[in-house]
């Protein structure tokens, strides 16, 4: 039986058009309960929502809170909230303050895949595709699942995927806000521990003894599995017996890994390597090196959970990605455009080195949009190294999302600290204008704010 927090008949999401919270806010939605819900902007996933019943503002006001909310039972409700809702948000303190039970989205997830098997895909890079690949490859090979996914999963047009009949449950165990703490995984993965999020952890140390304290909520025999390289928690061997600890990568002795890894007509072909199995020349239907990293793990995850080993073959050609990962827009004879989340140094530096793999010899051209001022300049040396790896540098503003500015930190900071002298900065407005006169190549739009916003402006541009 769940927790009486997964059987409410009112459901209020704070920060609903978030792409964890509109997957919990649709799961609800679908099993009959009210939804409803606050965001500052409407979205096409808003949109949908809307679409589908959900009654949805985005004004901060108690005015707007629907009716029915007000004359349901306090203790029929339940109040959901993101971590990056801001602590004088009117709603949510009117809503406390009159006793309903407020939780971060978070709680929530961990009650609701409490009484699942439950796969936790953690790492600081590497968890959408790794999450959403897990789901196809148990999806499409018959063992079936219910995913909560952090981007929509092109296969299915979603970042929700429901199986009554399976009590397997894929997630994204996120580690912004620590959230990933309210998990209690039967298997899991972790595929980075980069520094990120400093001003939640302070410092590096900090962020991977997070990622080891997740490590450690998994259930008595359940699977940890890291990739190759990560720093182990020392202890956790001696502390846990009953754990199986497994890593994965490229080559090595890695338990899980991809050996002889090749382009083949712009597509990537390897040999899955596994304990008692070996898979050759698998094709990944989707782009860049470091994705292949991620098929391993998925493939692994998958294997542990059930999946019969002649299934990976078809699961790995038939995936297609995920919205805003590595996404190819335009492939013509002028112009690859590719629309990538990417937000952090190694993200960047996968991104591009993924493009100049897959297209040698053709021109880069990048446009990227800095995501907060915290982290901008927490790593501003490791943005600028990465994007110094273009051939042509685009420069947006930074994207503020919860912050306020940081004097002396900005994107004019940040394009100073690039020894590549073919730079520009330009307000998003102006990127159509300077694309029409572009000539053949790739062009990479990166970052996690609303640079997404052009992608189907440029993709209509290019074509």
């Amino acid at each position: 039986m769940h927790d009486a927090m997964t059987h409410r008949a009112v459901y209020y999401f704070i920060g609903i058009g978030g792409i964890g919270m509109s997957a919990l806010a649709r799961y609800f939605h679908l099993r009959g309960a009210f939804v409803a819900g606050y965001d500052r902007t409407s979205t096409p996933l808003t949109t949908e929502m809307q679409l589908s019943g959900m009654a949805i503002h985005f004004d901060d006001s108690v005015a707007e809170i629907p009716a029915l909310i007000l004359h349901t039972p306090v203790e029929d409700v339940l109040i959901v909230y993101t971590p990056a809702v801001p602590a004088d948000h009117r709603e949510l303190n009117w809503l406390r303050e009159r006793g309903y039970t407020c939780v971060k989205r978070s709680v929530l997830l961990g009650e609701v895949t409490r009484h699942t098997r439950c796969i936790g895909v953690a790492g600081t890079h590497g968890k959408t595709t790794t999450s959403a690949l897990t789901a196809h490859l148990l999806a499409s090979g018959g063992v079936g699942c219910n995913a909560f996914l952090g981007g929509v999963a092109t296969n299915y047009q979603s970042n929700l995927l429901l199986d009554a009949s399976s009590d397997l449950t894929v997630v994204e165990a996120d580690e912004f806000d620590r959230s990933f703490l309210t998990l209690s995984p039967t298997y899991a993965v972790i595929t980075s521990m980069d520094a990120d999020h400093l001003d939640i952890y302070g410092d590096a140390h900090h962020v991977e003894e997070s990622f080891h304290l997740f490590g450690r909520r998994l259930l008595a025999g359940g699977t940890l599995l890291m990739r190759s390289g990560l720093p182990t928690d020392p202890t956790l061997a001696a502390d846990r017996p009953d754990l199986h600890l497994l890593s994965y990568g490229f080559g090595g002795s890695a338990d899980y890994r991809a050996e002889n890894i090749r382009i083949e007509d712009g597509r990537y072909r390897f040999t899955f390597c596994a304990p008692d199995l070996r898979e050759e020349d698998l094709e990944l239907g989707l782009p860049g090196r470091h994705n292949v990293e991620n098929a391993v793990a998925a493939g692994a995850l998958a294997l542990l959970a059930g999946l019969p080993p002649d299934r990976l073959r078809s699961g790995f050609a038939s995936f297609r990605g995920v919205a805003r990962r590595f996404q190819v827009m335009v492939s013509n004879n002028k112009h690859i455009y590719i629309d990538d989340y990417a937000h952090h140094p190694s993200e960047l530096r996968a991104c591009i080195r993924s493009a100049r793999e897959l297209y040698p010899g053709k021109i880069l051209t990048g446009i990227f949009q800095p995501h907060l001022y915290t982290r901008t300049r927490d790593f501003a040396d490791g943005f600028a190294e990465s994007l110094n790896e273009l051939d042509h540098i685009i420069l947006l503003p930074v994207y503020p999302a919860r912050e306020l500015p940081i004097p002396g930190v900005d994107s004019q900071m940040l394009l100073d600290k690039i020894p590549n002298p073919s730079k520009k900065l330009m307000e998003k407005e102006r990127i159509l204008k300077e694309l029409r006169t572009i000539g053949p190549g790739v062009i990479l739009t990166m970052g996690a704010g609303d640079i997404d916003t052009l992608a189907e402006p440029l993709r209509d541009l290019l074509k």
